[in-house]
């Protein structure tokens, strides 16, 4: 396995980690999306740019996400 792809399994488990915990602090729904952005950069490092868009616009949607759930 080379360090991109390594970089991308870190990258998509971290998501899918901090996405299983969110009920537990609004800190993981944050870490989640830095989860998603590091995911957006493994697929434009990879040359999927469609992914790469994707998960920066989920990483976006987490970030509003996190910004309502803390002033809760």
């Amino acid at each position: 396995m080379d360090a991109l792809t390594l970089f991308g399994l870190f990258a998509v488990s971290a998501m899918l980690v901090c996405y299983a915990c969110e009920a537990r602090s609004p800190w993981f729904v944050l870490a989640f999306a830095a989860a998603c952005a590091l995911g957006s950069v493994y697929g434009f490092l990879q040359g999927a740019w469609p992914f790469g868009l994707v998960e920066a616009i989920w990483s976006l949607v987490a970030l509003r996400r996190w910004a309502r759930v803390r002033r809760v």
